[in-house]
């Protein structure tokens, strides 16, 4: 049986190649909004109305996977827009199990990326029929006969039949709302992305009368009403006061529950309704218990759907309380206690994440995707006014069959062909290995195979080695083994010995020796890392040090001091610039780098220890 008045779809893409702004011109065409709605929404110039949280809107990405509903005539259509950075994966992935089929987005002049193929995969995994768009036409540099070339290459890679490989073909412009499936007559609005959705999305299958069964794929949470699950019916009815039995992914334990409210997607907001059927996608609340994974099943004859399958995280990274001695003044530092239940309240809808207690009581190690996945955890916490402190980023090494492994990634760089050699020389030191190397009009393209700590610490050195023009995308290709230590970082550090104020008389005798990472009058404590070191030890040094004041006026006393300015660190550049010793503290008003021993004599003895 197939429900002919409902599709679910999902839009899936690399980072960056226009699925938000997409969406949302399907949201602007579609009939069912005022022009002023979404203009309020959109909140600004720039924003954008699906990427509804401050982070999406700052970086210009998308985190967390949107659920909308639309109406085509009689058909309801459910448009699931999903994140596409390599890091986001686990959404991409349970989003794909509500899915019938997918808008797969190109790029009409970069073509077919890592996260191209990750994406693709998956929905072959999952049997979803894919409707190719390839958008961005209205770019100068756009290829657009090689790039359709280039994806069919994709599908044949990844074994698609021959149903799959006479897949259609769609040309648009996301940003100016135009599609077409001839080149040579202009698109004039959305319509052909709305007829393929009606013509080649599958119905879901749907038996109405069948017993319940429903995955959970999401949870959100309301101060109202609490935990909320996502799904969709595979088969069966779900109602208002029905009883339920919820069967536990994790251990298969059975727990009978009462469904509170049934909630449909509608627009860009969900509604309440009395019940729901098989092939709907839905909101439950009223069990307290439901996690990612689990099913909902009939009550007489339940039955469990098999486990979510999410891909193992690569990396690791140690969370741990604030105890610098600037605690507590910029916001609320966590106690082990509370940073276990933010971490826990995060394990339940971040299906990726993994946590695990370290051998102090203080600290947890916490494994994630990639650094992205991580470093927007830690954004998060920091925006709900907590302190932390937060170690190294290191790879996960898996024992296979007595051998050790090491996770690899597919790395893409696109540079102007004027600083290949600095780029060569960077990945090559890495122990990278260049797979395939194209000469592009403005462009060369190099692909690679990294090891994923060679990654570490190596986009700020890409940029500043192309004045910032590289275009740079990796994503996790497999486990290969472990290949020999890589250097670390080339320089030191200067280390502060003084609690105190920076002083510019201070700071300007340092300058002479590296790079400074503070401000005049910019308060420091010991064991802060107040600068980079010319040379490659650590050197303590007194940056709260004041010019000594004397009754004889001095010959240079007039000479004005000259301060470059400071090295200024985002979270992500500070995770990946500190060394196994050194520590990120994260406060809601600041980045500090800081030794894990702020004295210095409790850092000799560690290393003597160690030694």
């Amino acid at each position: 049986m197939r429900r002919t008045d409902i599709r679910n779809i999902a839009v899936i893409a690399h980072v960056d190649h226009g699925k938000t702004t997409m969406v949302d011109q399907m949201l602007r065409q579609s009939g069912l909004f005022r022009s002023e709605e979404l203009d309020k929404l959109q909140g600004g110039q720039h924003g954008l109305i699906v990427d509804s949280n401050d982070l999406e809107r700052e970086r210009g990405i998308t985190i967390l996977a949107k659920n909308i509903a639309i109406r085509l005539g009689d058909v309801k259509v459910n448009l699931m827009d999903t994140p596409g950075h390599a890091d986001f994966g686990g959404e991409v992935e349970r989003i794909l199990q509500m899915a019938d089929g997918v808008f797969l987005l190109v790029d009409a002049a970069e073509g077919p990326l890592p996260q191209t193929r990750f994406v693709l995969r998956k929905a072959f995994q999952h049997g979803l029929k894919p409707v190719v768009v390839i958008n961005k036409i209205d770019r100068p540099d756009s290829r657009i006969a090689e790039v359709h070339n280039l994806v069919f290459d994709l599908f044949l890679e990844l074994g698609a039949d021959d149903v799959t490989l006479d897949f259609p073909l769609i040309y648009s412009s996301g940003k100016h709302g135009i599609a077409t499936t001839d080149m040579s007559v202009p698109g004039k609005n959305l319509k052909p992305l709305f007829d393929a959705i009606l013509n080649h999305i599958p119905a879901p299958e749907a038996d109405p009368n069948a017993p319940l069964q429903m995955q959970i794929v999401s949870l959100e949470y309301s101060d109202y009403v609490g935990r909320i699950a996502v799904g969709k019916i595979n088969r069966g009815t779900i109602r208002k006061g029905q009883k339920v039995a919820l069967l536990k992914q994790k251990d298969g334990r059975r727990v009978d529950d009462t469904i509170v409210q049934v909630l449909e997607y509608d627009r860009l907001g969900k509604k309440e309704t009395d019940e729901l059927y098989a092939g709907d996608i839905c909101a439950v609340v009223g069990l307290d218990e439901a996690d990612i994974g689990d099913t909902i099943a009939d009550f007489d004859q339940p039955e469990a759907l098999p486990p979510i399958a999410i891909d193992e995280p690569t990396l690791d990274m140690v969370f741990r309380i604030n105890d610098s001695p600037f605690t507590g003044q910029d916001g609320k530092p966590l106690t082990s206690r509370e940073l276990r239940d933010r971490l826990d309240k995060e394990l339940q809808r971040n299906v990726a994440l993994r946590v695990r207690p370290s051998e102090g009581g203080d600290q947890y190690i916490v494994s994630g995707r990639g650094m992205l996945h991580l470093s927007i955890l830690l954004e998060t916490m920091r925006r709900e006014n907590s302190e932390l402190c937060v170690g190294k980023p290191k790879v996960i090494i898996k024992e296979v069959n007595g051998q050790k492994m090491e996770p690899v990634e597919y790395l893409v760089i696109d540079v102007p062909p004027t600083h290949i050699g600095p780029v060569m020389a960077l990945v090559l030191e890495r122990q990278g290995q260049c797979m395939k190397m194209e000469s592009g009009d403005e462009l060369t393209h190099l692909e690679f195979i990294i090891p994923a700590r060679g990654l570490i610490g190596m986009r700020n050195r890409l940029m500043t080695a192309t004045s910032g023009l590289a275009i740079v995308h990796h994503n996790f290709h497999e486990y290969q083994p472990v290949k020999p230590a890589l250097a670390g970082r080339q320089n030191g550090v200067m280390v502060a010995t003084e609690t105190g104020k920076a002083t510019g008389f201070a700071l300007e005798t340092l300058q002479e020796r590296g790079v400074l990472f503070v401000s005049p009058m910019e308060p420091i404590y010991e064991g802060q890392l107040v600068a980079e070191h010319c040379r490659e030890n650590d050197l303590p040094v007194n940056a709260a040090r004041e010019k000594k004041l004397t009754n004889i006026r001095s010959a240079t006393s007039e000479i004005k001091t000259v301060l470059k300015l400071p090295r200024k660190f985002e979270l992500e550049a500070a995770l990946e610039y500190i060394e196994d010793d050194e520590l990120v503290e994260i406060t809601p008003k600041s980045v500090r780098l800081r030794k894990a021993f702020l004295k210095e004599s409790d850092r000799k003895k560690a290393g003597r220890s160690k030694g």
